[in-house]
């Protein structure tokens, strides 16, 4: 259990009790966790963090400080070398590797929050075994995993999910390398999960957003305030 006294990772220090009245939704990448934690904002008024956003944009500076500790280079990686000439699986080994560190830093965000409701965290860096040691009940956290068949939907539907961000040498190359890196890293939460005692849901597209978010929302119960019956 975690309170504004409470060390976390050793370090003291969560000002405003932020921590303590988190709900966390982690997972895999195409999963929905986004897209639920929005309408669980809308009906039920709570305060959402999402983590992908603030790592992707707000953690650059301590994400080249990171590099430069670690001896790499200050600017940015090969792109080739990251997303072409590296195997899934070590990039699933260096993904899991560095979610520590970012973990850290949204623990950084979350401390600076500030609201009168629950606030829900989501992101697939939110991994079971970092939110485990800091959350009073496994009920506190829920893992959405895409199964294959709907990981595939997506890439086929989702803009941001059918093509890689990055110039590469060979896109198609690079986006086979990225989705199946995905799956390893989404397998990994599984059994953490599992492990912890968390609980996960399946996500294969036979059931909307809406409804998604309806079991999540049973799930947090709990700790969610009465829903706004006008949303």
């Amino acid at each position: 259990m975690t309170s504004h006294n409470s060390r976390v990772d050793g370090e003291v220090w969560d000002p405003f009790g932020t921590l303590h009245r988190t709900l966390w939704i982690g997972g895999g990448q195409w999963a929905g966790k986004s897209t639920v934690a929005r309408l669980l904002a809308v009906q039920y008024g709570v305060t959402v963090y999402h983590y992908d956003y603030h790592d992707a944009r707000g953690h650059n500076d301590r994400r080249i400080a990171r590099r430069v500790a670690l001896g790499e280079p200050a600017t940015d990686p090969d792109m080739d070398k990251v997303w072409v000439h590296t195997t899934p699986e070590e990039m699933a080994t260096e993904t899991l590797t560095g979610f520590p560190d970012r973990f850290q830093w949204a623990l950084d965000d979350l401390r600076a929050l500030v609201s009168g409701r629950p606030i829900i965290a989501e992101g697939w860096g939110l991994r079971p075994e970092l939110v485990a040691p800091i959350i009073d009940s496994p009920r506190r956290m829920i893992v959405m995993v895409p199964t294959p068949e709907f990981r595939h939907q997506q890439v086929h539907e989702l803009p941001r999910a059918a093509s890689l961000a990055h110039r590469v040498s060979d896109p198609a190359r690079a986006q086979i390398n990225r989705l199946a890196r995905d799956r390893l890293v989404a397998e990994d939460a599984v059994r953490s999960a599992h492990q912890l005692g968390i609980r996960v849901i399946a996500i294969d597209g036979s059931r909307d957003a809406a409804a998604i978010a309806e079991i999540v929302a049973d799930h947090f119960s709990p700790y969610l305030p009465e829903p706004d019956r006008k949303a």
